[in-house]
């Protein structure tokens, strides 16, 4: 019994100094925008509008979903400065353009996903990628129809598209 209770032991030993053994982790690297990038993008954005004599709001957001930098464009309307915000924050929750979200929310309105606070189901918003990965996102709201907001968020993102690799 005493040669059991040994081994037992032993056993519980290999086990906890296996568990106390000190774990091989690394820190997370991730592109992130600057500052100058999305001001760029927003300010791209906004003039691609502007030249159509669209009245908009532009909202780049960051890797977290973060305003960077937000645009209430002259004579816009009141609404569309949360809107361009919430048409970004979605397009880089779901890493996907918002006029995606939108159709998905169109084919199953039951969907869950539309109940998420700053999520907005409508056209106008693009994720801002560094490859496959989604760094930020710019939203545009004020032109007649979400098909030109893109436009212009596309746009943006197109100024700097040389940077963002």
């Amino acid at each position: 019994m005493h040669a059991k209770s040994l081994s037992l032991l032993g056993r519980s030993l290999i086990v906890l100094c296996t568990m106390a053994a000190p774990v091989k982790a690394e820190l997370l690297t991730q592109k992130i925008l600057s500052a100058p990038l999305a001001l760029a993008i927003a300010q791209t954005a906004y003039e691609a509008c502007a030249r159509q004599g669209h009245n908009v709001s532009v909202t780049v957001v960051g890797f977290e979903g973060e305003t960077l930098v937000a645009i209430r464009g002259d004579s816009s309307s009141p609404h569309t400065f949360e809107n361009s915000q919430r048409k970004a924050y979605t397009a880089r929750t779901f890493r996907a353009p918002s006029g995606e979200f939108a159709q998905r929310v169109k084919d199953n309105p039951t969907t869950g996903a539309v109940h998420l606070a700053g999520v907005i189901a409508a056209q106008g918003a693009l994720p801002i990628k560094v490859g496959d990965a989604v760094i930020g996102a710019v939203g545009v709201s004020g032109a007649p129809g979400g098909d030109k907001d893109e436009a212009c968020a596309k746009a943006g993102i197109d100024k700097v598209a040389d940077q963002l690799k």
